[in-house]
Protein backbone atom coordinates (compact mmCIF):
# COMPACT_ATOMS: atom_id res chain seq x y z
CA UNK A 1 0.00 0.00 0.00
CA UNK A 2 1.03 3.46 0.69
CA UNK A 3 3.85 2.89 3.59
CA UNK A 4 5.61 0.49 0.78
CA UNK A 5 5.13 3.36 -1.81
CA UNK A 6 7.01 5.53 0.94
CA UNK A 7 9.37 3.46 1.74
CA UNK A 8 10.36 2.39 -1.86
CA UNK A 9 10.46 6.09 -3.00
CA UNK A 10 12.37 7.60 -0.35
CA UNK A 11 15.09 4.64 -0.46
CA UNK A 12 14.86 4.18 3.09
CA UNK A 13 14.44 0.41 2.03
CA UNK A 14 17.97 0.71 2.25
CA UNK A 15 17.91 0.60 6.03
CA UNK A 16 15.27 -2.07 6.87
CA UNK A 17 14.35 -5.84 6.03
CA UNK A 18 11.17 -7.27 5.85
CA UNK A 19 9.82 -10.31 5.94
CA UNK A 20 6.14 -11.13 4.71
CA UNK A 21 3.38 -11.66 6.70
CA UNK A 22 2.45 -15.18 6.34
CA UNK A 23 -1.53 -15.25 6.40
CA UNK A 24 -4.28 -12.38 6.38
CA UNK A 25 -7.63 -14.08 7.50
CA UNK A 26 -11.08 -12.18 8.42
CA UNK A 27 -13.63 -13.23 11.15
CA UNK A 28 -17.16 -14.42 10.70
CA UNK A 29 -19.32 -16.40 13.05
CA UNK A 30 -17.29 -16.96 15.93
CA UNK A 31 -14.16 -18.37 13.52
CA UNK A 32 -11.69 -17.23 11.21
CA UNK A 33 -10.93 -18.23 7.44
CA UNK A 34 -8.23 -17.19 4.96
CA UNK A 35 -9.19 -13.95 3.32
CA UNK A 36 -9.69 -14.98 -0.47
CA UNK A 37 -8.77 -12.65 -3.02
CA UNK A 38 -8.31 -14.49 -6.44
CA UNK A 39 -10.47 -16.67 -8.34
CA UNK A 40 -8.97 -19.91 -6.84
CA UNK A 41 -9.14 -18.51 -3.69
CA UNK A 42 -12.72 -17.98 -4.40
CA UNK A 43 -13.92 -20.98 -5.42
CA UNK A 44 -12.00 -23.04 -3.01
CA UNK A 45 -12.98 -20.66 0.19
CA UNK A 46 -15.49 -22.61 3.00
CA UNK A 47 -16.13 -18.50 4.20
CA UNK A 48 -19.10 -19.03 1.41
CA UNK A 49 -21.77 -21.12 -0.18
CA UNK A 50 -21.93 -22.57 -3.50
CA UNK A 51 -23.65 -19.82 -5.43
CA UNK A 52 -22.08 -17.23 -3.42
CA UNK A 53 -18.09 -18.56 -4.27
CA UNK A 54 -19.67 -17.73 -8.38
CA UNK A 55 -20.65 -14.36 -7.56
CA UNK A 56 -17.77 -13.54 -5.71
CA UNK A 57 -15.15 -14.88 -8.52
CA UNK A 58 -17.19 -13.09 -11.08
CA UNK A 59 -17.00 -9.66 -8.63
CA UNK A 60 -13.02 -10.51 -8.48
CA UNK A 61 -12.97 -10.93 -12.22
CA UNK A 62 -14.40 -7.63 -12.62
CA UNK A 63 -12.06 -6.00 -10.60
CA UNK A 64 -8.79 -7.51 -11.67
CA UNK A 65 -10.10 -6.62 -15.26
CA UNK A 66 -11.15 -2.90 -14.27
CA UNK A 67 -9.08 -0.10 -15.72
CA UNK A 68 -9.97 3.30 -14.79
CA UNK A 69 -9.06 4.64 -18.29
CA UNK A 70 -10.77 2.41 -20.47
CA UNK A 71 -14.48 2.49 -20.12
CA UNK A 72 -15.02 -0.91 -21.88
CA UNK A 73 -13.97 -2.66 -18.43
CA UNK A 74 -16.56 -0.80 -16.38
CA UNK A 75 -19.71 -3.07 -17.13
CA UNK A 76 -22.50 -0.02 -16.96
CA UNK A 77 -21.29 1.68 -13.97
CA UNK A 78 -19.71 4.85 -13.50
CA UNK A 79 -16.74 4.79 -11.31
CA UNK A 80 -16.87 8.29 -9.96
CA UNK A 81 -20.59 8.70 -9.41
CA UNK A 82 -21.40 4.91 -9.01
CA UNK A 83 -21.82 3.37 -5.10
CA UNK A 84 -20.08 0.70 -4.22
CA UNK A 85 -23.63 -0.40 -2.06
CA UNK A 86 -24.58 -0.60 -6.10
CA UNK A 87 -21.60 -2.44 -7.37
CA UNK A 88 -22.05 -5.22 -4.55
CA UNK A 89 -25.89 -5.34 -5.71
CA UNK A 90 -24.96 -5.85 -9.40
CA UNK A 91 -22.97 -9.00 -8.51
CA UNK A 92 -25.94 -9.83 -5.85
CA UNK A 93 -23.29 -10.31 -2.92
CA UNK A 94 -24.58 -11.34 0.08
CA UNK A 95 -23.67 -9.34 3.56
CA UNK A 96 -20.87 -11.53 5.17
CA UNK A 97 -18.74 -11.43 1.49
CA UNK A 98 -19.35 -7.45 1.56
CA UNK A 99 -18.20 -7.29 4.98
CA UNK A 100 -14.84 -8.93 4.34
CA UNK A 101 -14.54 -7.77 0.89
CA UNK A 102 -14.76 -3.61 2.64
CA UNK A 103 -13.32 -4.57 5.62
CA UNK A 104 -10.01 -7.29 4.87
CA UNK A 105 -9.89 -6.49 1.00
CA UNK A 106 -10.46 -2.80 1.30
CA UNK A 107 -9.37 -2.13 4.50
CA UNK A 108 -12.22 -0.01 5.30
CA UNK A 109 -12.32 0.76 9.14
CA UNK A 110 -16.17 1.64 9.18
CA UNK A 111 -19.19 1.00 6.31
CA UNK A 112 -19.23 4.55 5.36
CA UNK A 113 -17.28 3.97 2.34
CA UNK A 114 -20.93 2.01 0.68
CA UNK A 115 -22.48 5.01 -0.45
CA UNK A 116 -19.37 6.76 -1.60
CA UNK A 117 -18.45 6.30 -5.72
CA UNK A 118 -16.74 2.93 -6.11
CA UNK A 119 -13.29 4.11 -8.07
CA UNK A 120 -11.87 3.99 -4.76
CA UNK A 121 -12.70 0.64 -3.35
CA UNK A 122 -12.29 -1.31 -6.75
CA UNK A 123 -8.55 0.17 -6.62
CA UNK A 124 -7.84 -0.76 -3.04
CA UNK A 125 -9.22 -4.05 -3.70
CA UNK A 126 -6.58 -4.38 -6.53
CA UNK A 127 -3.99 -2.98 -4.50
CA UNK A 128 -4.10 -5.85 -2.14
CA UNK A 129 -4.80 -8.92 -4.82
CA UNK A 130 -1.73 -7.02 -6.44
CA UNK A 131 0.22 -6.90 -3.31
CA UNK A 132 -0.71 -10.73 -2.76
CA UNK A 133 0.80 -11.63 -6.01
CA UNK A 134 3.80 -10.02 -5.49
CA UNK A 135 4.30 -11.23 -2.14
CA UNK A 136 2.87 -14.72 -1.56
CA UNK A 137 1.75 -15.91 1.08
CA UNK A 138 -0.21 -12.07 2.06
CA UNK A 139 -0.33 -9.11 0.68
CA UNK A 140 1.60 -7.70 4.28
CA UNK A 141 5.41 -7.24 5.21
CA UNK A 142 6.69 -6.28 8.53
CA UNK A 143 10.35 -5.26 9.66
CA UNK A 144 12.69 -7.69 10.81
CA UNK A 145 13.08 -6.58 14.42
CA UNK A 146 9.98 -4.80 14.79
CA UNK A 147 8.09 -1.38 13.63
CA UNK A 148 11.10 0.39 15.65
CA UNK A 149 13.32 0.00 12.50
CA UNK A 150 10.68 2.03 10.51
CA UNK A 151 12.16 5.16 12.14
CA UNK A 152 15.55 4.22 12.43
CA UNK A 153 15.59 3.96 9.27
CA UNK A 154 14.23 7.41 8.50
CA UNK A 155 16.87 8.96 11.15
CA UNK A 156 19.78 6.84 8.84
CA UNK A 157 18.51 8.69 5.73
CA UNK A 158 17.51 12.06 7.09
CA UNK A 159 21.66 11.99 8.25
CA UNK A 160 22.50 11.50 4.57
CA UNK A 161 20.70 14.87 4.12
CA UNK A 162 22.00 16.91 6.96
CA UNK A 163 19.67 16.27 9.36
CA UNK A 164 20.53 16.03 13.23
CA UNK A 165 18.74 13.75 15.72
CA UNK A 166 18.53 14.71 19.17
CA UNK A 167 17.07 11.84 21.79
CA UNK A 168 16.11 11.75 25.24
CA UNK A 169 15.87 15.91 25.08
CA UNK A 170 13.34 17.11 27.48
CA UNK A 171 10.79 19.79 25.71
CA UNK A 172 11.00 22.96 28.13
CA UNK A 173 8.99 24.98 25.61
CA UNK A 174 7.63 25.74 21.78
CA UNK A 175 8.71 29.09 21.01
CA UNK A 176 7.06 31.45 19.43
CA UNK A 177 7.08 34.89 18.31
CA UNK A 178 4.04 37.00 16.44
CA UNK A 179 1.91 34.09 16.18
CA UNK A 180 4.82 31.90 14.62
CA UNK A 181 6.74 28.80 15.92
CA UNK A 182 10.61 30.05 16.04
CA UNK A 183 12.31 27.37 17.57
CA UNK A 184 11.88 24.67 20.16
CA UNK A 185 13.30 25.11 23.78
CA UNK A 186 15.07 22.46 25.70
CA UNK A 187 17.18 22.18 28.74
CA UNK A 188 18.03 26.52 28.02
CA UNK A 189 18.93 26.26 24.42
CA UNK A 190 16.61 26.93 21.94
CA UNK A 191 17.13 25.15 18.26
CA UNK A 192 15.58 27.35 15.43
CA UNK A 193 13.34 26.65 13.07
CA UNK A 194 10.84 28.02 10.56
CA UNK A 195 8.56 24.86 10.78
CA UNK A 196 7.45 22.57 13.61
CA UNK A 197 6.22 18.94 12.69
CA UNK A 198 5.38 16.91 16.27
CA UNK A 199 2.87 15.01 17.98
CA UNK A 200 -0.31 16.23 20.27
CA UNK A 201 1.74 15.33 23.78
CA UNK A 202 3.83 18.77 22.94
CA UNK A 203 0.70 20.66 21.92
CA UNK A 204 -2.17 19.82 24.19
CA UNK A 205 -3.86 23.22 23.84
CA UNK A 206 -4.34 22.97 19.92
CA UNK A 207 -5.76 19.45 19.48
CA UNK A 208 -9.05 18.16 20.58
CA UNK A 209 -10.03 14.13 22.04
CA UNK A 210 -11.55 12.18 18.83
CA UNK A 211 -11.72 9.12 20.73
CA UNK A 212 -10.04 6.37 22.42
CA UNK A 213 -8.16 2.92 21.27
CA UNK A 214 -7.46 -0.31 23.12
CA UNK A 215 -4.91 -2.13 22.92
CA UNK A 216 -3.78 -5.85 24.10
CA UNK A 217 -0.23 -7.05 23.60
CA UNK A 218 -0.21 -10.82 24.61
CA UNK A 219 2.60 -12.75 24.66
CA UNK A 220 1.58 -16.68 23.35
CA UNK A 221 3.25 -20.30 23.73
CA UNK A 222 1.42 -21.17 20.81
CA UNK A 223 0.11 -19.74 16.70
CA UNK A 224 -3.33 -18.91 16.32
CA UNK A 225 -5.33 -21.61 16.07
CA UNK A 226 -7.01 -22.10 12.29
CA UNK A 227 -4.14 -20.56 11.05
CA UNK A 228 -2.20 -23.17 9.68
CA UNK A 229 0.39 -22.73 12.66
CA UNK A 230 1.48 -19.29 10.76
CA UNK A 231 4.55 -18.21 12.41
CA UNK A 232 2.68 -14.20 11.59
CA UNK A 233 -0.63 -13.56 10.48
CA UNK A 234 -2.93 -10.13 10.17
CA UNK A 235 -6.55 -11.15 11.29
CA UNK A 236 -9.36 -7.99 10.69
CA UNK A 237 -12.93 -8.75 12.39
CA UNK A 238 -15.34 -7.04 10.44
CA UNK A 239 -17.59 -4.44 12.69
CA UNK A 240 -20.74 -6.16 11.74
CA UNK A 241 -19.53 -9.50 12.87
CA UNK A 242 -19.82 -8.47 16.20
CA UNK A 243 -22.51 -5.65 16.13
CA UNK A 244 -20.27 -2.84 16.24
CA UNK A 245 -19.27 0.36 14.62
CA UNK A 246 -15.62 -0.33 14.38
CA UNK A 247 -13.31 -3.39 13.18
CA UNK A 248 -11.15 -5.10 16.27
CA UNK A 249 -7.39 -6.20 14.59
CA UNK A 250 -4.72 -8.49 15.82
CA UNK A 251 -1.93 -9.10 14.33
CA UNK A 252 0.94 -11.44 15.46
CA UNK A 253 3.90 -11.74 14.75
CA UNK A 254 7.09 -13.94 16.05
CA UNK A 255 10.86 -15.06 15.98
CA UNK A 256 10.25 -14.94 12.26
CA UNK A 257 10.74 -11.39 12.28
CA UNK A 258 12.87 -11.38 15.16
CA UNK A 259 10.99 -9.98 18.10
CA UNK A 260 10.64 -12.89 20.34
CA UNK A 261 12.16 -15.96 21.26
CA UNK A 262 12.01 -19.57 19.56
CA UNK A 263 8.51 -20.51 20.14
CA UNK A 264 6.84 -17.48 21.47
CA UNK A 265 4.29 -15.46 19.48
CA UNK A 266 3.66 -11.70 20.39
CA UNK A 267 0.34 -10.58 19.66
CA UNK A 268 -1.41 -7.37 19.38
CA UNK A 269 -5.06 -6.41 19.57
CA UNK A 270 -6.85 -3.35 19.05
CA UNK A 271 -9.82 -1.56 18.32
CA UNK A 272 -11.76 1.74 18.91
CA UNK A 273 -13.67 2.08 22.03
CA UNK A 274 -17.26 2.42 21.71
CA UNK A 275 -18.18 1.72 25.40
CA UNK A 276 -17.25 2.21 29.16
CA UNK A 277 -16.11 -1.12 29.14
CA UNK A 278 -13.06 -1.34 26.50
CA UNK A 279 -11.94 -4.81 28.06
CA UNK A 280 -15.29 -6.49 26.76
CA UNK A 281 -14.96 -4.87 23.53
CA UNK A 282 -11.44 -6.22 22.46
CA UNK A 283 -12.96 -9.61 23.81
CA UNK A 284 -13.95 -11.52 20.67
CA UNK A 285 -10.47 -10.79 19.38
CA UNK A 286 -8.74 -12.35 22.54
CA UNK A 287 -10.99 -15.39 22.32
CA UNK A 288 -8.92 -16.56 19.21
CA UNK A 289 -6.15 -16.41 21.09
CA UNK A 290 -7.24 -18.76 23.50
CA UNK A 291 -5.35 -17.12 26.69
CA UNK A 292 -5.58 -19.75 29.16
CA UNK A 293 -3.39 -19.91 32.19
CA UNK A 294 -2.19 -23.37 30.20
CA UNK A 295 -1.14 -21.25 26.77
CA UNK A 296 -0.64 -17.70 27.94
CA UNK A 297 2.39 -15.98 29.27
CA UNK A 298 1.65 -12.28 29.60
CA UNK A 299 -0.93 -9.96 28.85
CA UNK A 300 -0.52 -6.29 28.82
CA UNK A 301 -3.55 -3.80 28.40
CA UNK A 302 -3.73 0.16 26.80
CA UNK A 303 -6.21 2.11 26.61
CA UNK A 304 -4.91 5.63 25.08
CA UNK A 305 -6.42 8.69 23.89
CA UNK A 306 -6.77 9.67 20.24
CA UNK A 307 -6.66 13.39 19.39
CA UNK A 308 -6.17 15.37 16.71
CA UNK A 309 -5.14 18.86 15.74
CA UNK A 310 -7.44 22.35 15.96
CA UNK A 311 -4.61 23.97 14.52
CA UNK A 312 -3.74 23.06 10.89
CA UNK A 313 -0.50 25.01 10.82
CA UNK A 314 -1.60 27.99 8.33
CA UNK A 315 -0.59 30.46 11.00
CA UNK A 316 1.39 28.97 13.81
CA UNK A 317 3.58 26.76 11.10
CA UNK A 318 3.01 23.89 14.08
CA UNK A 319 1.90 21.12 12.23
CA UNK A 320 0.20 18.77 14.29
CA UNK A 321 -0.26 14.64 13.69
CA UNK A 322 -2.94 12.82 14.73
CA UNK A 323 -2.73 9.89 17.54
CA UNK A 324 -2.05 6.66 16.07
CA UNK A 325 -5.45 4.44 15.25
CA UNK A 326 -6.40 1.05 16.08
CA UNK A 327 -5.88 -0.18 12.56
CA UNK A 328 -2.80 -2.31 11.85
CA UNK A 329 -1.92 -1.77 8.68
CA UNK A 330 -0.94 1.56 8.54
CA UNK A 331 -3.16 2.98 5.72
CA UNK A 332 -4.64 6.01 7.83
CA UNK A 333 -1.09 7.14 8.87
CA UNK A 334 0.35 7.33 5.63
CA UNK A 335 -3.13 9.72 4.82
CA UNK A 336 -1.83 11.54 8.34
CA UNK A 337 1.66 11.94 6.70
CA UNK A 338 0.08 13.00 2.99
CA UNK A 339 -2.08 15.48 5.67
CA UNK A 340 0.45 16.94 6.95
CA UNK A 341 2.91 17.39 4.19
CA UNK A 342 -0.52 18.94 1.98
CA UNK A 343 -0.37 21.38 5.06
CA UNK A 344 3.34 22.25 4.88
CA UNK A 345 3.70 22.65 0.85
CA UNK A 346 0.55 23.68 0.28
CA UNK A 347 0.11 20.95 -2.21
CA UNK A 348 -0.79 17.04 -2.71
CA UNK A 349 1.93 14.50 -2.08
CA UNK A 350 2.19 12.79 -5.85
CA UNK A 351 4.40 9.44 -5.88
CA UNK A 352 4.32 9.40 -9.50
CA UNK A 353 5.77 12.70 -9.37
CA UNK A 354 8.85 11.25 -6.59
CA UNK A 355 9.14 8.42 -8.86
CA UNK A 356 10.18 10.48 -12.10
CA UNK A 357 12.19 12.69 -10.14
CA UNK A 358 14.40 9.79 -9.17
CA UNK A 359 13.86 8.47 -12.78
CA UNK A 360 15.54 11.72 -14.15
CA UNK A 361 18.42 11.20 -11.64
CA UNK A 362 19.02 7.81 -11.60
CA UNK A 363 17.30 6.07 -14.84
CA UNK A 364 14.86 4.02 -15.25
CA UNK A 365 17.32 0.96 -15.36
CA UNK A 366 18.65 0.97 -12.03
CA UNK A 367 15.00 1.54 -10.41
CA UNK A 368 14.06 -2.08 -11.59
Amino acid sequence: GQLVKMLLYTEVTRYLDFKVIEGSFVYKGGKIYKVPSTEAEALASSLMGLFEKRRFRKFLVYVANFDENDPRTFEGVDPKKTTMRDVYKKFDLGQDVIDFTGHALALYRTDDYLDQPCQETINRIKLYSESLARYGKSPYLYPLYGLGELPQGFARLSAIYGGTYMLNKPIEEIVIENGKVVGVKSEGEVARCKQLICDPSYVSDRVTKVGQVIRVICILSHPIKNTNDANSCQIIIPQNQVNRKSDIYVCMISSAHNVAAQGKYIAIASTTVETADPEKEIKPALDLLEPNPNFLCTLFVSISDLFAPTDLGTESQIFISRTYDATTHFETTCDDIKDIYKRMMGSEFDFEEMKRKKNDIYGEEEQQ
